[in-house]
């Protein structure tokens, strides 16, 4: 059956005719001289941008759902406020761009492919960008999208004044094939104010499109100030620097500089070397299998940044197989050995106000300080959280106290740090307890609590030969409350208790018959040598307000002597002043039983007799010896008035302040 509409003649014509247009269209779009058109099209382009825009030779373009622009010669000016006068000034620039997009004010080119440029991107605080495309530079919907960039050999300028930027890039495209990385770059500038350079490759097309997620390959050596960083991987968003893939080796001389560069908060530290695999999904970034080394410390484990929350969230476990003390010296504010003393703490100085001084004790203090006087910068609390738990298996090289395997758990929220808990083995026992510092009042206020547990006398002080035969076991607690932005200013502040005591054990006895100045036991042990002698209990108990520790009780009772003691300790001005008095239980000869007097300060003590309680007896026996030697003798003769201590009532006087009434009943017995 014939259709009528098909042998139409009239129809027939019709169909013909529009075919015949679609072939002069098409024919027009192909032969029609684009170039003609470069002037209207520079007019226009600079009305609507507030700049100048000019394709200096040529321009052709092929029509399509998206139209091919090419334009030899291309200068696009930058706005009157930016330091680089063009945005893009290339010798040929070929783009794809959507015209549905176009028709409706948005400009979305998939794909640009630049041959020589000069490109000069520049943001400023305000918000203000080059690379906007309207008069508006602050709006960020005129940013065009962009999904695919080829740079074939050429510079790029950028400016940031929020990241203290200022980076010359120079760009070369291998022009024979070099495998996934043909595209090399060198840069050099200023990264957060300080110097930076890098160097690497990368895939020959750059995809910066946020909806395309391909692997990029990508290599990279920087530096930036003391700080270096090799990367080799892969990224699979460039616009968000997302589904980031790879194997970092990172170094410098301080983990605290990454704040400045990275604004995550880390302690300071000896200088290190790290490597690991680092990985970005979203807002995550993740460190993981963390192996290096920190002064002549190891350390491992695995740590994740969340920056999807207002203030970022680092995580984590690490941990030390052997942690060097000296490593930890810039933590806690002090010098490193043979180093000076250093200026910051563990995160960098910050000002605090006046901090009130403690009362003033009787004995001069020198002006050198032993508690760490580094300033703490209390606005680095505040920029982000932390939960990160760390432990080390093994201390090694420490002078004061024995301390052999420590573990910390580090809670940061809102500006409040708390260690909690904090666990040190030390002389075959344990400290144990929590800080906590509040960084949202200045200066920070700190509250510590401390446990001392079960700790070897004869492992407490390595250093002392004659304590290495001393047995005991001594338990403590230290419970204080203190403002300051240092460690000395947070104890030169402090209130609160300070107690230690110590039940039954067995202690050398030359040290408390020099204590005595007991003439005839030291000669003996000077030809027989040194014994123990039973310790009965001993007790310190002390008040501390305002950094000011008054005794509460001082007594160490042995079968020997008894030692009852009296004074005060200023944290404040570090200045010792300690009355001990001993009382020998035996009969000895050459003794000149008086008062102990330990003054001077916590860098230079100094410890000796009570020199007028001690002349008044010396005095009796050079008088008596005028007469008779064998007097002079007997002046010396200590009658031993010392009477055995009510251990049970001691312990029980030292437990009465607050810190010592947690003292455990194992410690007593």
């Amino acid at each position: 059956m014939n259709n009528p509409l098909s042998s139409s003649p009239f129809l027939r014509r019709i169909l013909i005719g529009v075919a015949a247009l679609l072939v002069v269209l098409v024919l027009v779009a192909v032969f029609f001289p684009w170039d003609v058109l470069r002037g209207p099209i520079n007019h226009y382009v600079s009305e609507r941008l507030g700049r100048r825009f000019e394709i200096t030779r040529h321009l052709s373009v092929t029509l399509g759902r998206s139209a091919t622009v090419r334009a030899d010669g291309v200068e696009i000016a930058n706005p009157d406020w930016a330091s680089k006068p063009y945005l893009v000034q290339a010798t040929a620039a070929e783009f794809d761009i959507k015209l549905l997009p176009l028709l409706l004010g948005r400009i979305e080119l998939p794909r640009i492919v630049l041959t020589e440029p000069q490109m000069g991107l520049q943001m400023e605080l305000d918000g203000r960008r080059t690379w906007a495309l309207s008069r508006d530079t602050s709006d960020e919907g005129s940013v065009p999208r962009i999904d695919a960039l080829v740079i074939d050999r050429g510079t790029v300028d950028y400016q940031a004044a929020a990241q203290g930027a200022n980076i010359h890039v120079q760009f070369s495209l291998a022009q024979e094939e070099k495998g996934e990385l043909p595209l090399s770059f060198k840069a050099s500038g200023k990264w957060k104010n300080d110097s930076f350079n890098a160097s690497g490759r990368t895939g020959g097309v750059l995809q910066l499109s946020k909806d395309v997620e391909a692997p990029f390959p990508i290599e990279v050596n920087a530096a930036a100030g003391k700080t270096t960083l090799k990367a080799k991987g892969s990224i699979s968003n460039l616009a968000e620097l997302a589904g980031v893939d790879a194997v970092v080796d990172l170094q410098g001389r301080n983990l605290e500089e990454l704040y400045k560069l990275l604004g995550v908060v880390l302690p300071s530290t000896p200088p290190y070397k790290l490597r690991g695999k680092l990985n970005r999904h979203g807002k995550v970034w993740a460190a993981t299998q963390i192996q290096g080394v920190l002064g002549s410390s190891d350390i491992s484990g695995a740590l994740s940044f969340d920056q999807s929350a207002a203030v970022p969230l680092l995580t984590g476990k690490v941990q030390s197989k052997l942690l060097d003390f000296a490593d930890l010296a810039p933590v806690i504010g002090l010098a490193p050995p043979d180093g000076p003393t250093p200026v910051n703490a563990p995160v960098a100085q910050a000002a605090s106000k006046p901090v009130a001084a403690a009362p003033k004790a009787t004995t001069t203090a020198t002006s050198r300080k032993v508690l760490p006087v580094a300033t703490l910068d209390v606005t680095r609390l505040k920029a982000m959280n932390a939960d990160v738990v760390y432990s080390a298996a093994d201390i090694r090289h420490v002078k004061v106290l024995p301390l052999d395997k420590g573990s910390v758990h580090v809670n940061l929220r809102a500006g409040v740090l708390q260690l909690e808990p904090v666990s040190l083995g030390i002389a075959g026992g344990t400290v144990a307890g929590s800080i906590r510092i509040d960084s949202n009042v200045a200066p920070a206020a700190f509250t510590t609590r401390l446990d001392l547990r079960a700790v070897q006398l004869n492992q407490l002080f390595p250093a002392i030969e004659t304590s290495k035969s001393s047995l005991g076991k001594i338990s403590g607690q230290l419970d204080l409350k203190g403002r300051g932005n240092s460690l000395a200013q947070m104890l030169g502040t402090s209130s609160g208790d300070v107690a230690v005591l110590m039940g039954k054990g067995e202690i050398s006895n030359i040290l408390l018959e020099f204590m005595g100045l007991d003439g005839g036991e030291v000669i003996k042990f000077l030809v027989r040598g040194d014994r123990n002698v039973q310790l009965r209990c001993a007790a310190a108990a002390f008040e501390v307000n305002k950094g000011l520790m008054t005794t509460k009780t001082i007594v160490l009772d042995t079968t020997d002597t008894v030692i009852n003691g009296r004074g005060q300790v200023n944290l404040a001005d570090e200045t010792l002043d300690l009355t001990l008095d001993p009382a020998p239980k035996d009969r000895s000869i050459l003794s000149f039983r008086s008062p102990l007097k330990i003054g001077g300060t916590f860098a230079s003590p100094s410890a000796g007799p009570d020199k007028s309680a001690l002349a008044g007896r010396a005095g009796i026996a050079i008088a008596l010896g005028v007469l008779n030697p064998l007097l002079a003798l007997a002046a010396t003769i200590e009658t031993g008035p010392g009477k055995d201590e009510n251990c049970a009532a001691i312990l029980a006087k030292a437990a009465a302040s607050n810190a010592g009434s947690r003292m455990p009943a194992s410690a007593t017995k």
